[in-house]
């Protein structure tokens, strides 16, 4: 952080990430007052979540295609037009559903951009913690975002709540844009073929990685969520906790150097903890299991985007962490669907064990996928920028 301008890009690409843990929340409400119906949110949900996982990667290649600063602000315009039309604009749910896929497209490639500035920033020696720390910092999103928009939507006005994420998208994307390293960050246009990075061995790995620890985590919550009941806000606390320690394992293990074998044994605490949140069902046991497993989420995060930052050239990076976002929107969605399921079908309890078995699966990948993985402890991390 006392490096010249990480704070400004840290805090900055924070803001203009913000609405990622607003928006579903926002048209939860909004869309329920207005209509009624949980399956008509889910729906205009769904449409903003499969638009972001459809285009991700493709906004995030063109980064390099069309320039940072042109790529941020245009996309962040484009997806706040189409959310302040949605918002203000009564309108009947198709097409309610067809802007939120236009919208979802939209987002703007924050993610990609500030992973790929960070070996611009830093010593090689200090890549990895920084992403660690902007793993861990990052948790602020999903804590401070729901809280917010929460009372905002309920307790001011539910158009109000999706108009917030509005002034995020504009005003974070602005400052983002506007800061001195991003105003200086050309990334080389990237001549090959949409997708043929997948090719590349540690990005399809990290990838697919993503989908089955995502999905853990989605599952968890929504277990830890039935096991409470929709209505009570212990549940918020204990993932409130669970994030915590994400927040405090990334910033107390994000020196350690990355090995091969790192991933897998970063595994363990998660699949410890989450084993035993399974055997009582109540605040204090589920709290203090949670945010053990909790301790090796920022750092496993912070390896995904260090090992590909690493090994592929930088005109790739930015594509490269657009389909692991999108590896993490479908974990996301598959996490929750078959946790919906197994709860329904074994009762509140079943949420938790199904996020051990994706765990378990996150595992089994990391161990046949060894050899992909780099040795990133006597070598630059920005060798390939």
């Amino acid at each position: 952080m006392r490096m010249p301008g990480v704070l400004r890009v840290v805090a900055s690409q924070l803001v203009a990430r913000f609405p990622f843990g607003m928006i579903s929340i926002a048209f939860l409400v909004f869309v329920v007052k207005h209509t009624g119906s949980y399956a008509a949110a889910g729906a205009v949900l769904g449409a903003l979540s499969l638009g972001n996982a459809l285009a991700g990667a493709l906004t995030s290649r063109l980064l390099g295609n069309w320039g940072v600063r042109r790529m941020i602000m245009g996309t962040a315009i484009l997806s706040s037009a189409t959310i302040t039309a949605m918002a203000l604009i009564p309108m009947p749910v198709p097409a309610l559903v067809v802007l939120g896929l236009i919208a979802g497209a939209a987002y703007p490639p924050v993610q990609a951009a500030v992973r790929t500035l960070y070996p611009r920033l830093v010593p090689e020696n200090e890549l990895g913690p920084l992403y660690s720390v902007d793993a861990s910092a990052q948790e602020l999103i999903w804590i401070a975002g729901p809280v917010l928009v929460t009372f905002v939507s309920i307790q001011v006005s539910d158009v109000l709540g999706v108009l917030l994420t509005v002034v995020f998208f504009l005003g974070g994307g602005l400052w983002f844009i506007t800061t001195k390293q991003v105003r200086e960050l050309e990334i080389p246009r990237n001549e090959s073929r949409f997708g043929a990075v997948l090719r590349r061995p540690i990005v399809l790995v990290n990838s697919l990685i993503s989908i089955t620890f995502i999905a853990a985590f989605a599952a968890a919550e929504a277990g830890v969520i039935a096991i409470f009941g929709d209505r009570n806000s212990l549940s918020g606390w204990v993932l409130a906790l669970w994030a915590g320690g994400s927040l405090l394992g990334g910033l107390a293990l994000g020196h350690r150097k990355i090995a091969p074998w790192s991933l897998s044994r970063r595994m363990i605490v998660i699949i410890a903890g989450m084993a035993a949140a399974t055997l009582f069902p109540n605040f204090w046991w589920l709290g203090i299991t949670l945010f053990i497993a909790g301790i090796g989420v920022a750092p496993i995060l912070a390896l995904l985007y260090a090992t590909v930052s690493a090994t592929i050239s930088f005109s790739e990076t930015p594509e490269a962490f657009g389909w692991i976002g999108t590896g993490q929107l479908i974990g996301a969605a598959m996490g929750s669907a078959i946790a919906g399921i197994a709860i329904d079908t074994f009762g509140s309890r079943a949420g938790i064990p199904t996020s051990v078995v994706f765990l378990l699966i996150t595992m089994v990948i990391a161990l046949v996928t060894v050899r992909w993985m780099p040795d990133l402890r006597y070598r630059s991390l920005a060798t390939s920028h």
